[in-house]
Formats: structure tokens, C-alpha cells, sequence
């Protein structure tokens, strides 16, 4: 199969269908949740999951933009030209023949008239080990990432302050980001690479390796749920579904935080090119 073609099938199912762990959050948050208004949210969310696997329309108007994550293997057959074009062109498919509704402009500020085909992509490259090329979408709605942000604190700043900094940054955000949220955390780097480990740490779909920042994890996620924002904003139990936390090395006067929210609807898609991409793959 062409590669642009599994791109689109993959996102032709992402706007459509959640993970499997990304329901299960849902359904996990749906079943302990005490807050009346916050369980009539949570319960419309998972009617709305259901409709969205019978009708194959997508779970939200906002279908997102693109943010994508070519991890290359140092060993992998690999022309960055044509493998952007098949994914480029697995977006474009995508947005048209899965009812993507057309969300991009193409100029921020001076001329913001729609693009009409949701290009073009938002894309990152990194070197991995291993042959084979591994290609990672977000489809990353806006009303989550307005609320998204970065703070730059000292640094003699503790493990209490990183968990301040994100408490501030969803206390402010309150119910505009579609509640229960998904919180992608960067910390590290300089202020760009901080805010692309935020995103990066979105599409991670295991636990953290390193304890100290599996519990760092735990902590944000307890003191985020302790505002009650609740799902939809409406007070409860669940603000956040969950944390995942990417670090980086950083300069000794500066520890960045990048704080990416993502609402319940966490849509990623994964397409893996076994060897690389040379055009003949």
C-alpha cells in the first residue's frame, strides 16, 4: 500500500475512534465520578464516542491540525523530500474524504483566509535508533490549545513549583479546554524545545521509565483534579485524565515548563515504515 495511503487510513480512523486507552480514561473517570453535572458530561462524552464508531463522523467539529512526529532510525533508507510529500498528501486525503472540517489559515495575522484542505502540516523530525521510520500524528484541536502555555522558572525552582506552574496554567484555562483533559508536559531544554516535549510527550502510550517522574506525574494530575474544574467545567471529580511528563537536559540559569492541554478527545494516529522511505518503499 502507498504510504500516503496508510497516513489517511490511519487518520480517517483517529478523527473517528479513540484509543483504546484513551476510552478507557474516560470510562475509569465516568465510573468514580461523584459530581451530578460532571457524570451528565462524562456520560454524553462516551453516547458521543458510540455515535462517532456507527455514523464514521468525526467525535468533534474541531478536527484538529496536524502536528506530526517523523521519528527517523539512524539506519533507515531515508528521502526527507518524497516521505514529506506521502505525508503531506495522506493529510490532504484525509482531511477531504473523512469529513475534516477545513481549519487552517494561511497566514496567522495578516491574511488568515482558509487553505481549504488543512494544509499545511505542523512537522517535526528526530533521530532514533534502530532501520525503520516511524510516523506519529496528533490531530490537535484548538479550543485545548489556547489554553496551552510555558513558564520559565528559576532554577532553584522544587518539584512543588513545576506542580504550582501547571495548577496555574489549567486554573486559569477552567472549563475552555473540554475538560477531562489529556496534559502533555515538557520540562527542560529552551523554551521551543520545552513546548515540542510538551507535545511529544502527548503521543507517549506507556508508563514513564524514569520513577521520579512517573510520580511527578501522579502529583500534577492529584493537584490539577483538586481545582473540581470537573468534565465540561462543571465541577466534579475528573479535571485530568492524565499526565505524561518529557524531559530534557537545560542551562543552568533556567528550567522551562511547557504545559500542552489536550481536551478528552486525544486523537493520535501511528504509521510505521519498516526499513525507511526512499520513495520505493
Amino acid at each position: 500500500m502507498k504510504l500516503s495511503k496508510s497516513i489517511e487510513n490511519a487518520l480517517s480512523s483517529a478523527v473517528r475512534i479513540l484509543p483504546d486507552d484513551v476510552e478507557k480514561a474516560i470510562k475509569r473517570a465516568d465510573s468514580i465520578e461523584t459530581g451530578s453535572l460532571g457524570k451528565v458530561v462524562l456520560d454524553n462524552i462516551l453516547k458521543n464516542i458510540e455515535v462517532s464508531k456507527e455514523t464514521l463522523l468525526p467525535l468533534c467539529q474541531d478536527t484538529g491540525m496536524f502536528w506530526v512526529l517523523v521519528s527517523v532510525g539512524k539506519k533507515a533508507k531515508f528521502n526527507m523530500s518524497l516521505l514529506e510529500n506521502e505525508i503531506n498528501q495522506g493529510c490532504k486525503a484525509a482531511a477531504k474524504n473523512a469529513y475534516f472540517r477545513k481549519s487552517v489559515v494561511k497566514d496567522p495575522l495578516f491574511d488568515r483566509t482558509n487553505t481549504a484542505n488543512n494544509l499545511p502540516i505542523v512537522i517535526n523530525y528526530e533521530l532514533v535508533e534502530g532501520s525503520d521510520i516511524t510516523i506519529r500524528i496528533l490531530l490537535k484541536g484548538f479550543g485545548s490549545e489556547n489554553c496551552s502555555s510555558v513558564r520559565m522558572l528559576n532554577p532553584t525552582a522544587s518539584e512543588s513549583d513545576v506542580v504550582a506552574a501547571v495548577v496555574d496554567i489549567m486554573k486559569k484555562a477552567g472549563g475552555k479546554p473540554c475538560p477531562p483533559v489529556f496534559l502533555g508536559v515538557g520540562i527542560g531544554g529552551t523554551m521551543d524545545k520545552a513546548a515540542f516535549l510538551s507535545k511529544k510527550a502527548l503521543l507517549r502510550e506507556d508508563s514513564n521509565p524514569d520513577k521520579r517522574y512517573r510520580e511527578l506525574e501522579n502529583k500534577i494530575r492529584q493537584a490539577v483534579n483538586e481545582l473540581h474544574i470537573g468534565p465540561g467545567g462543571l465541577g466534579g471529580d475528573n479535571t485530568c485524565l492524565s499526565v505524561a511528563i518529557e524531559s530534557f537536559a537545560t542551562h543552568i540559569a533556567g528550567l522551562p515548563v511547557a504545559v500542552t492541554v489536550n481536551c478528552h478527545a486525544e486523537r493520535r494516529a501511528t504509521v510505521i515504515v519498516l526499513g525507511g522511505y526512499d520513495g520505493n518503499s
